[in-house]
């Protein structure tokens, strides 16, 4: 989201920077399942997501800059009738928009899913759905930015904002300060924190989500496909990338009980498919400083990268249900696990948005899983809103005041 950001403003001769505390995609932009997709988005983003794929298409169109988005279709399989009802309710839900989503018979399955095994009721399939390359897809959009004049500077981590006379005149990098009238906050898990050192309420928790890859594989279906305890994808190298459908991690940290109130209707639908852990992490957070002197070294400098254990067991079933249901995959040869931190809000809604208590700040952060694939769109929709342009899609539904101002949270079921 802030690199899309900065290639936003940069295209439209804004005099840009961006700092990075890390390294570009080290945290969860990089190591995600790598969809990008219209299917099973809550409807009230789906707007911004077909604004997002245009620029994944441009972008892709773009000579010498690879991000291995294809346009290669996504399945959702589904065991039964129920199922296949509530895919429907969503299909019924966005009508409007004319997509291409369309329910695909037991019979029908073996043209898009071929070796499929097992009993299944049917699918919702959109074929113009794609996938793109995590690893690959946020260093080539800052190459473009830095085309269109913008600077990135990697290592870089922001302490905090300077404001005079009312507006904001400065943001303060370990490295010194850098003159603006106008900061975008973009921070991932880290943005509740950098919030709350400016006292901005952000009700934001992580879930710990694990993938797999897999080599070796022949005959595998080349669209991707989520179904009961699986999710994969083709990657561009010929090689799978797998995650567990069914399940995530959540670690029981401070901040699970100053935001319960905002995440219990979410919680509820989600309980089963989230597993509870309480330690080590709950402490660190405990006695984590959220204020600091401009002057002092910052939690983000103190850990420049995120870099969760994936859950084994997780992996493990994820892999023992993709057997079941593709035998192909059985001579699958895993090479590498790894994890990451999704930021999450109440109602799976991202918030891009001012934050209007703290003026010339704006943030876009909380994308709750679906933020690769909306990215670019949300990276157009910021810079909308601090050129104070028209924005390109309805901005109110992702304010970050919705969570003071009354508005229950309406979480949806989507995937």
């Amino acid at each position: 989201m802030g690199v899309s950001a900065a290639l936003a403003l940069a295209q439209r001769g804004v005099s840009t920077v961006l700092c990075e505390k890390g390294v570009l995609g080290g945290e969860q932009s990089g190591r995600n399942w790598g969809w990008v997709r219209k299917m099973g988005r809550d409807p009230r983003e789906l707007p911004l997501m077909i604004e997002s794929e245009h620029v994944w298409q441009n972008v892709s169109r773009t000579p010498d800059v690879d991000t291995g988005y294809r346009r290669k279709g996504i399945v959702y399989l589904c065991k039964s009738g129920n199922e296949l009802e509530n895919r429907q309710r969503w299909l019924n839900s966005v009508s409007d928009y004319g997509l291409d989503s369309r329910f695909l018979a037991r019979g029908e399955l073996e043209g898009v899913m071929p070796g499929l095994n097992g009993s299944w009721a049917g699918a919702l399939y959109t074929e113009s759905d794609g996938r793109a390359e995590p690893q690959k897809a946020t260093t080539a959009l800052a190459k473009l930015a830095q085309r269109a004049g913008a600077a990135i500077i990697t290592n870089c981590a922001v302490r905090g904002l300077e404001h005079s006379a009312g507006k904001l005149s400065a943001v303060i990098t370990e490295h010194g300060p850098i003159r603006c009238s106008a900061a975008v906050l973009a921070g991932g898990a880290w943005s509740g924190l950098f919030c709350r050192s400016l006292d901005v309420r952000l009700p934001q928790l992580t879930v710990r989500a694990s993938v797999t890859r897999v080599d070796g594989v022949q005959g595998a279906p080349t669209s991707a496909a989520w179904g009961h305890g699986f999710a994969f994808r083709q990657r561009t190298d010929g090689g799978y990338t797998v995650a567990n459908g069914l399940e995530n991690h959540a670690d029981i940290v401070p901040d699970s009980f100053r935001y319960l109130p905002d995440f219990l209707p979410i919680l509820k639908i989600e309980w089963g498919h989230v597993k509870l852990r309480f330690g080590r992490r709950f402490f660190n957070e405990l006695f984590r400083s959220s204020r600091w002197s401009l002057s002092d070294i910052t939690p983000f400098e103190r850990l420049r990268i995120l870099n969760p254990e994936p859950s084994r067991s997780s992996l493990s079933r994820a892999l023992e249900h993709l057997k079941a249901a593709f035998p192909a995959f059985e001579s699958a040869n895993e090479t590498n696990r790894w994890a990451g931190l999704i930021d999450a809000t109440p109602d799976a809604l991202p918030v891009i948005s001012p934050v209007h208590q703290c003026p010339g700040l704006f943030v876009a952060t909380g994308f709750s899983g679906h933020g690769f694939g909306i990215g670019p769109g949300a990276g157009q929709l910021m810079a909308d809103l601090v050129t104070n342009q028209k924005p390109v899609v309805d901005p109110t539904p992702f304010r970050l005041a919705r969570f003071s101002d009354g508005t229950r949270p309406q979480p949806t079921t989507g995937l």
